[in-house]
C-alpha cells in the first residue's frame, strides 16, 4: 500500500480539491494522511472525514518589508523541523499540496528527506507558498493555460482544479425545501469565500428588496456575517457556511454570485451556472482573483463586476442579464477543456509515488 500525505490549508480553497481527490486516492490504495495548521479549516474538514491530521506550526510571510516576517519565519522554520519529523515517521511515498503557507514547510521537509511531491496552482499566477514550493515539485498542476508561462515547463501540467463528486449529484428538489422556497421563481446563490465576503454581502443587502421581486435568494455570508434584522425574510435565506447541503443548494440556484476564488470559480464551471464574479480587490489581494475572473469573462463563462465600481444599478443589470441570457454563458461551459482533473492529478501522483 502506498502512503500519500496531503498538505494545504489556511481557507476552504486550499482544503478542497484536496478533499476532492481522497476518494479516488482511496479506490487506488492509498493510505492518506494530512499536515495541516493548528488554527486552520482544514482541521476541521479533515477531522471530520476520518483521516489522520497533523497539526504544525506555519507563519504567513509577507512579500513586503513587514517585522512580522522575523517572527513568522521563526514559525516556519519551527513548522519545517515538525513536517521533517512527521515525514520520517509516516514514511510517505509522495506528497500532494495545494498551497496555503501552511504548505511550505511540509514540502522543504520533503525535499529534504527526498520525497517526490506533486503540487497544485489554482490561480492564475503563482502565489508566495507555490513559488517557494516549485523548485522542490516534480509536478506543478495548474487551472489555467495562462499560467504555463510563469512555470517552468518541464513541470507544468494544465490539469484543472479536482472537483468534490459530490456537487455533481446535487437534488434541486431537496435544496429548495431545506430554505423553504418553491420553484416559482428563480434562485440565486450568492457565495463569498470560507471567511465570508463583506463587499459582496453588502451589495447583495442593499439591492434585496429589488431582488426578491423576481428571485428567491440563497445567501453563504460567512462566519459571524449573519444579519439579524433579515431573519425570517420572505425568499431570502443566509447562511454562515454550509457543507453537507451545498450541493443541493448548488442544484437548486439558477445562477450564481460569487469571489472569484479559483477552486470557487472552477466549481461553479464544472457545474455549468451562469455566473456573475466580484474578485477581491487589488487593493485587498495580490491580483489573483482580478486575473482569474479575466480569464473566465474572456472565455465567456461569466459576467465581472470590479468591486471598487460596484453599484446597486450595475449589479441588478448584472443579474437581470445572468439570468435572461443564461442559456449562452450554458453553452460556452459546455465547450470548456477543464475535464478530467481528478484522473489527471492521481494519474502524476501514481507516476511521482513511483519514482
Amino acid at each position: 500500500m502506498k502512503k500519500i500525505v496531503l498538505t494545504g490549508g489556511g481557507t476552504a480553497g486550499h482544503v478542497t480539491p484536496n478533499i476532492a481527490l481522497i476518494p479516488e486516492l482511496k479506490k487506488k490504495g492509498y493510505d492518506i494522511h494530512y499536515i495541516g495548521s493548528y488554527e486552520g479549516i482544514e482541521r476541521t474538514l479533515i477531522n471530520d472525514l476520518g483521516i489522520p491530521y497533523y497539526p504544525i506550526s506555519s507563519g504567513k510571510l509577507r512579500r513586503y518589508l513587514d517585522l512580522k516576517n522575523i517572527s513568522e519565519s521563526f514559525k516556519v522554520i519551527k513548522g519545517l523541523g515538525q513536517a521533517r519529523k512527521l515525514l520520517k515517521e509516516i514514511g510517505p511515498d509522495v506528497v500532494f499540496s495545494k498551497g496555503g503557507f501552511v504548505s511550505v514547510p511540509v514540502v522543504l521537509a520533503a525535499k529534504s528527506r527526498q520525497i517526490p511531491c506533486v503540487i497544485h496552482e489554482s490561480d492564475m499566477t503563482p502565489g508566495l507558498a507555490n513559488k517557494i514550493c516549485i523548485p522542490c515539485a516534480k509536478w506543478v498542476c495548474t487551472n489555467f493555460p495562462e499560467t504555463l508561462q510563469h512555470l517552468p515547463s518541464e513541470k507544468a501540467v494544465l490539469t484543472g482544479s479536482p472537483i468534490r463528486s459530490e456537487l455533481f449529484h446535487g437534488d434541486k428538489e431537496k435544496g429548495l425545501a431545506f430554505c423553504g422556497f418553491h420553484d416559482k421563481k428563480p434562485v440565486i446563490l450568492i457565495i463569498g469565500g470560507s471567511l465570508g465576503a463583506v463587499a459582496v454581502n453588502n451589495a447583495i443587502r442593499s439591492i434585496l428588496p429589488s431582488l426578491l421581486e423576481n428571485f428567491q435568494v440563497i445567501h453563504l455570508c460567512g462566519q459571524n456575517k449573519i444579519d439579524p434584522s433579515l431573519e425570517g425574510a420572505k425568499g431570502y435565506v443566509q447562511f454562515e457556511y454550509i457543507k453537507k447541503e451545498l450541493s443541493d443548494l448548488m442544484a437548486a440556484s439558477d445562477i450564481m454570485i460569487s469571489r472569484a476564488g479559483a477552486n470557487a470559480i472552477c466549481e461553479i464551471l464544472a457545474l455549468r451556472k451562469p455566473n456573475i464574479l466580484i474578485p477581491l480587490s487589488a487593493q485587498a489581494s495580490r491580483g489573483d482573483q482580478i486575473l482569474n475572473a479575466a480569464s473566465f469573462e474572456k472565455a465567456g463563462y461569466s459576467i465581472v463586476l470590479k468591486e471598487e465600481e460596484m453599484t446597486d444599478a450595475k449589479l441588478l443589470a448584472a443579474i437581470s442579464e445572468a439570468y435572461e441570457n443564461r442559456e449562452k454563458y450554458i453553452k460556452a461551459m459546455k465547450q470548456s477543456q477543464l475535464n478530467n482533473s481528478i484522473e489527471k492529478i492521481i494519474g502524476l501522483i501514481g507516476e511521482a509515488a513511483s519514482h
